[in-house]
C-alpha cells in the first residue's frame, strides 16, 4: 500500500513539474512575442499639402480630403506598413518653410523640379506624373495666345509655385513687363480676378481649368503650346533617404499594378503618367 502511494505521489510531482515548465515556456513565448511587436514601431511620416489645388488636392462636398496627389500618398501608405502617413494640410506657400523646419517630413503638391528647390531638398527619383503649364486666360479673351502676348499685361500666380519662379524667370530674361501678382483669399483669388478682368492671365493647368470651369463657372480657356512639361515628385528633406528609397520602391509596384495611371485618369482627366 505504501508503495503503490509512493507511486501516486511521484506521478503526482511529474505532471505538476511538467505543468510548470510547459507554463513557463509559454510565458517565456509570449513574452518573446510581445516584445518582437513592441520592437516593429510604425513611424508616423506627416504628409504636407494643401486643399486648394482642383483635383490634386482639396475639400470635397463631403469635407474630405482629396485629389489625385492625396489618394496616391494613402495608396503608397498601403504599401508600406512600417510606415503611418498623416496628412497637414496649409497653404502652398507655407509647405516649403514646414518642410525645411522639420513640421512635416515630405510634401505631395505636384511639386516640379527647379534650382532653388534642389539646393534645399531632396526629390524622390520616380516621378508620377507630367505637369503641363499653359497660359490660361478669360474665355471671352481672345487677344491672348500666348505668353508673348503677356507684354505689359497683368498675371497671377501662388507664390513659390513652379508657375511663379518660371514666369519670373520668363518675365526678367524677355523684359516682357509683365505685372506679377500672387494669389490670396476670398476677392483676391486667381478664379475670381481672371473672371472680374481685375488679372489678365494666370499659368496652370488643363485639369485645374477644367476643374474650375465645372465647379464654380471660373470661364477659363488654356491658350497656346504648353510653356512647361515637367515632371512632378515628391519633396523631402535632404536627410531623408531611407524614406525616399521606400516611397520610390512603392511608386514603381504602383505604376506596373496601374494604379497610378487610374488615379491620373480619374483626377485629372487624362493619363498624366504616358510621357514618363
Amino acid at each position: 500500500m505504501k508503495k503503490t502511494l509512493m507511486i501516486f505521489m511521484t506521478l503526482i510531482l511529474v505532471l505538476f513539474a511538467g505543468a510548470c515548465s510547459s507554463q513557463e515556456t509559454n510565458t517565456a513565448s509570449k513574452s518573446s512575442s510581445e516584445a518582437s511587436k513592441e520592437d516593429t514601431k510604425v513611424q508616423k511620416i506627416i504628409v504636407g499639402t494643401g486643399t486648394q489645388f482642383p483635383n490634386v488636392c482639396f475639400i470635397d462636398e463631403n469635407g474630405k480630403l482629396t485629389g489625385y496627389d492625396v489618394e496616391l500618398v494613402r495608396k503608397i501608405d498601403e504599401k508600406l506598413p512600417e510606415y503611418e502617413f498623416e496628412f497637414k494640410t496649409m497653404e502652398f506657400s507655407n509647405l516649403l518653410l514646414s518642410l525645411e523646419t522639420n513640421k512635416i517630413d515630405f510634401i505631395a503638391h505636384q511639386m516640379e523640379v527647379n534650382k532653388e528647390r534642389q539646393e534645399k531638398f531632396l526629390f524622390n527619383k520616380e516621378p508620377y506624373n507630367v505637369f503641363p503649364l499653359h497660359v490660361t486666360v478669360n474665355q471671352n479673351n481672345n487677344e491672348i495666345q500666348s505668353i508673348e502676348d503677356l507684354k505689359g499685361k497683368k498675371a497671377i500666380v501662388s507664390a513659390t509655385s513652379n508657375s511663379a519662379v518660371f514666369l519670373e524667370k520668363y518675365n526678367k530674361e524677355h523684359n516682357l513687363g509683365i505685372e506679377i501678382v500672387y494669389a490670396g483669399q476670398g476677392p483676391d483669388t486667381t478664379t475670381n480676378q481672371i473672371k472680374t478682368g481685375r488679372a489678365d492671365a494666370t499659368i496652370t493647368t488643363p485639369f485645374s481649368v477644367k476643374f474650375n470651369n465645372e465647379a464654380v463657372d471660373a470661364q477659363q480657356k488654356v491658350v497656346g503650346e504648353p510653356l512647361l512639361n515637367s515632371k512632378v515628385y515628391f519633396l523631402l528633406r535632404k536627410d531623408e533617404t531611407p524614406l525616399q528609397t521606400k516611397i520610390d520602391e512603392a511608386l514603381v509596384e504602383l505604376k506596373k499594378e496601374g494604379v497610378v495611371s487610374e488615379l491620373s485618369n480619374k483626377w485629372l482627366g487624362a493619363d498624366y503618367t504616358v510621357d514618363f
